[in-house]
């Protein structure tokens, strides 16, 4: 009867272990899967307690899932053993295959480790092969190895307590046990899977949620943006190419968002400002600079850029805020006009005469004919260079070089003297020159790449063109303020500010000092020249001038002086007064007034 019945309870078991595996492989979560795995022992297998004791990420081992008590479910469940007490006892007692038995016989010296378990109660055995409450039986988990199943790493534990029949179990029952925990394994590992696989599907919908939410809130920002903003191409051939724009920006420059897409802003930049667009980093630059509208005029902007990614690695763009500060730019000027012009007449005042002066002039003074220009810084440049070099030579080589201190740098054999009329005889006589000054302390930077600026020598025409200073003074206007009070004398300086702009050239400079005094900056200029001028002008101002319906004259007295390099503003505005009061006083009382 046993040898009949033996093969009807083996396929019995192996129906309901198929069962249970079919029921573990279909679980939907990894919990589900736990459940599934330790209620398969008690049902397929026929255990009357299972557990599965599953690896944390930190090593140790949490009881995850129980079946066939409830009362053991409620106390162990979520109980941790640490991974030194597991070791110890998958590596004691006897080998089952990839089991492990622990009988009661040894299993006494586990009583006091942190391992979660629980025991059935029963009688003592009777048999030798009955089993014991306290005999114990683990069935390693090892995550799919190439080498078999226990060349993973181990993934858990299942433990397991009193088979039905009572007895320990045989070959056949060991097998299955180790089998259903191959399977188990592999159950558990797909599950995992699909718990990871379904996070990472839920993190990338809530981050790809994020991205359209963020896309769209740019999108927002950047076409309903207030200001003009535009996305450029960076780097390549197409380089700071316009790819999109804002309604502000096309408002601003007056062209379709179509049109802006042929342009790149080079293509709009005011020609003098190119040089800054170039300047201007791509990455948080910034500049103040003028584009170019429809109707051919040019609006300045304040000009932003940063970089932005358009994915993961993907390609960059230039992302461009363009703020209208036309606004601010034209009170800029009518502030900065205000502080360098004349609030009357408009005319640049004495602080920027001053300025135009000294930009045109350097500390080098007029230069001297050639010849004596030579002799003279020779002898400076000999007397300076030989005492100077001389003695630090003496102090560096010692008292017996040091001799040829006392001679000229010339005397020594070793140190020739240059030749300053050789460079000149080459062509380099401004070379020279500078080499001159540079030796008697002059600033040779402050020549350098500068047109000096020179003056006629003599009173006679030598065709010598230099910067000419009118220095004018009006003659009889306190008593058009006495007589006919400062509105009437503001008006006669309006249109004599007038008259003295209309009748010089583009490029020469009409000022107010103050009062009724005017200075004209005439470049390009001989004596006779300047002198033609003063007098073409004069006859301007001494033309009847009406007021409130009244005809009013004033005269003028003119000084000419000459700007040249070595002279400061304030010398040269001087030398030009006191030709004007040398000319004043020249004229008879009664010239001095045109009526």
């Amino acid at each position: 009867m046993e040898t009949e019945s033996e093969p009807y309870v083996r396929l019995t078991t192996l129906r309901q272990l198929h069962q249970v595996m079919a029921d573990m492989n279909t679980a939907r979560s990894l919990a589900d899967t736990l459940q599934t795995v330790a209620d398969g022992v008690v049902n397929g297998l026929g255990y009357e307690l299972a557990c599965v004791n599953l690896v944390r990420p930190d090593g140790d081992l949490v009881v995850a899932a129980l079946s066939g008590n409830s009362a053991a479910e409620a106390l162990i469940t979520g109980r941790v053993g640490s991974r030194a007490s597991w070791d110890r006892r998958l590596t004691m007692g006897e080998a089952w295959g990839d089991l492990r038995f622990i009988p009661h016989t040894e299993g006494w010296v586990l009583d006091e480790d942190d391992v979660p378990q629980w025991y059935t109660d029963g009688p003592a055995p009777r048999f030798e092969d009955e089993w014991h409450p306290s005999d114990r039986l683990f069935a390693p988990m090892y995550t799919p190895g190439a080498g078999g199943a226990s060349c993973g790493e181990l993934l858990g534990v299942i433990s397991v307590d009193r088979p039905r029949n009572g007895r320990r179990p045989g070959a056949w029952g060991r097998e299955a046990l180790q089998m259903y925990a191959f399977q188990a394994a592999i159950a558990i590992s797909n599950a995992r899977l699909r718990a990871n696989m379904q996070r990472a599907l839920v993190r990338l919908e809530r981050e790809q949620q994020a991205l359209r939410a963020s896309e769209e809130s740019f999108r927002q920002a950047f076409e309903y943006a207030p200001s003009g903003m535009a996305i450029a191409e960076l780097g390549g051939d197409q380089h700071g190419r316009i790819l999109r724009t804002n309604d502000a920006l096309c408002r601003l420059l007056g062209r379709p968002a179509s049109a802006m897409r042929r342009y790149s802003f080079s293509d709009l930049v005011h020609p003098e400002d190119i040089g800054t667009l170039l300047r201007t980093s791509a990455e948080g630059g910034r500049a103040e600079l003028r584009l170019g509208r429809r109707d051919g005029t040019y609006v300045w902007v304040s000009l932003r850029n940063s970089v932005v990614a358009d994915a993961a690695d993907g390609p960059r763009f230039l992302l461009t805020h363009v703020e209208d500060i036309e606004e601010r730019k034209r009170r800029e000027l009518q502030l900065a006009h205000r502080a360098s012009h004349d609030a009357l007449t408009g005319l640049p005042n004495s602080a920027e005469l001053r300025a135009r002066l000294s930009a045109r002039l350097c500390q080098r003074p007029q230069a001297l004919p050639a010849g004596a220009a030579a002799d003279s810084m020779d002898a400076t440049f000999g007397e300076n260079f030989s005492d100077n070099f001389g003695e630090n030579l003496g102090e560096n080589l010692g008292d017996g070089f040091g001799q040829y201190g006392d001679f000229g740098v010339a005397q020594h054999p070793a140190v020739p003297h240059p030749s300053f009329d050789a460079y000149e005889a080459a062509g380099n006589g401004a070379h020279a020159f500078d080499f001159h000054a540079a030796a008697a302390g002059l600033p040779y930077d402050a020549f350098d790449h500068h047109v000096h600026t020179v003056a006629p020598e003599n009173e006679r025409d030598d065709g010598t063109k230099g910067l000419a200073v009118l220095f004018c003074d009006l003659d009889g206007f306190k008593s058009i303020n006495d007589r006919f009070g400062h509105n009437a004398g503001d008006a006669v300086l309006i249109e004599v500010a007038r008259r003295l702009s209309r009748g010089v050239r583009d490029g020469d400079t009409v000022a107010r000092l103050g009062g009724d005094e005017f200075v004209v900056l005439a470049d390009g200029l001989g004596r006779a020249d300047a002198q033609d001028l003063a007098v073409r002008l004069r006859n301007e101002i001494i033309q009847p001038i009406r007021v409130d319906g009244r005809a009013m004259r004033v005269g003028a007295s003119f000084g000419i002086g000459w700007a040249h390099c070595g002279m400061t503003a304030d010398e040269v505005l001087k030398s030009a007064d006191e030709r004007m009061y040398v000319e004043k006083r020249s004229r008879p009382k009664q010239h001095r007034r045109a009526g």
